[in-house]
């Protein structure tokens, strides 16, 4: 068995692409699917998120909801919205946000090789996440869900797939947030060989994004192993494979809502021990890894922590989000689990600083703190050491469509 695997994916008519193409699942809530997709009959929304077919209110995890979403794609299969290849295919699939553009690969990864870690993993998974995504890949026999992946850049798949964008492509769509989402379609087989022999040589890929779709690829893979059932396009989950170096995480700042009886000047008092500081007069973006920008009563304040208080030989510990948790937000603001302590909130670097100074100046938060960005070398560290990333490490744009690909189970 193969890391990445071709295979039929069901997918809309070059015609029909532009109605289907729809958000991931999870970067909504049922009421801003339920605008979205309105007047959209055959956004994939009705698919991912059809809870916003039943009335309001309804439980997003009732059965109900899952079965809404085998009818919804039986129908659109049933009416050509969607429509299965003749033959195992690979899928070169392109993101231009603003000009910074991914050329990447659409094809099943290895349930096997997710077991044994070679689809190495940096988070925890949720149960309750899990189940949800079982039980819809379960309800419409289908991947609908890709997860993202990146593979450390290898120059002859890098050239592979560079050379497929520049012929003609399958379809081409700017989704309503302006990004354009382009496909194309690989059927040549000694092409197909070779890219699947290219990964197979690889130690490993990495889950970026999506390890409650892909953990729930697994299960349904065991289940249906464990029910008697041989091989079957279960044995692998929908992915789309990026190279490495093409990838864009962005910054995931901090804001906290009270001081734990600190001071501004308490706080400056506590960390000079362990950072260099300087007033600045403008919000603080860092520049590096190793600066921070910590916004409070107004100020605005660089942190450039000192070298030897860096763990340079822990891959989670040298992180920059562990770094400013270990050496300030714990020890000064008394916040020991991030995950659970509500004082704590996350916000995504698309949103950029001026939120930041937003959410502090409006009382609604005491004191926030900028990030520079994590980067993919810092994520694949921690994957290969099989441990985890701090919670809300990585913020990864753009995100991948929904509907373009999808793989069947059969």
């Amino acid at each position: 068995m193969s890391l990445i695997k071709a295979f039929n994916g069901l997918r809309p008519p070059k015609d029909k692409v532009e109605d289907v193409l729809a958000p991931p699942y999870d970067v909504l809530n049922t009421a801003e699917a339920r605008i979205r997709a309105q007047g959209k009959p055959n956004s994939f929304l009705h698919i991912s998120k059809p809870e916003i077919d039943l009335p309001e209110g309804t439980d997003p995890y009732d059965p109900s909801v899952y079965a809404k979403a085998a009818e919804n794609l039986n129908r659109m299969v049933n009416d050509g919205t969607l429509v299965r290849d003749a033959q195992d295919c690979l899928y070169v699939y392109q993101i231009d946000w603003q000009g910074h553009i991914q050329t990447g690969l659409v094809a099943g990864a290895s349930v096997a090789d997710y077991d044994t870690n070679r689809v190495r993993k940096h988070e925890f998974t949720r149960p309750v996440k899990e189940d949800d995504r079982v039980r819809q890949i379960e309800a419409v026999n289908a991947e609908t869900g890709p997860v993202l992946l990146a593979y450390p850049a290898q120059a002859e798949v890098d050239q592979i797939l560079a050379d497929v964008s520049k012929t003609e492509a399958e379809s081409s769509t700017t989704a309503d947030d302006g990004i354009i989402h382009s496909l194309w379609v690989i059927k040549d087989t000694t092409i197909i060989e070779r890219l699947e022999t290219l990964f197979e040589a690889m130690t490993a890929i990495y889950i970026a994004d999506g390890h409650h779709r892909s953990a729930s690829g697994s299960r349904v893979c065991a289940s249906r192993k464990a029910a008697g059932k041989g091989a079957g396009t279960w044995d692998y989950f929908l992915s789309v494979i990026f190279p490495h170096h093409q990838m864009k995480i962005l910054d995931y700042n901090r804001v906290i809502s009270d001081l734990n009886g600190q001071t501004e000047t308490s706080i400056l008092e506590g960390i000079a021990d362990k950072f260099s500081v300087s007033k600045e007069d403008q919000a603080v973006r860092p520049a590096h890894s190793k600066q921070f920008g910590m916004y409070i009563n107004g100020n605005w304040y660089r942190l450039d922590i000192n070298d030897n208080v860096v763990p340079y030989e822990d891959p989670v510990a040298r992180l920059d989000v562990s770094l400013l948790h270990n050496n300030l937000i714990e020890p000064l603001l008394g916040i020991s689990d991030p995950r659970t302590d509500n004082r704590i909130d996350f916000v995504g670097g698309i949103r950029g600083l001026a939120e930041l100074e937003k959410r502090v100046d409006s009382g609604e938060m005491n004191i926030a703190f900028s990030f520079f960005a994590t980067t993919m070398e810092d994520l694949m560290a921690v994957a290969d050491a099989n441990e985890v990333m701090p919670p809300k490490s990585t913020w990864f744009e753009p995100k991948l469509a929904d509907g373009l690909v999808s793989l069947v189970l059969d």
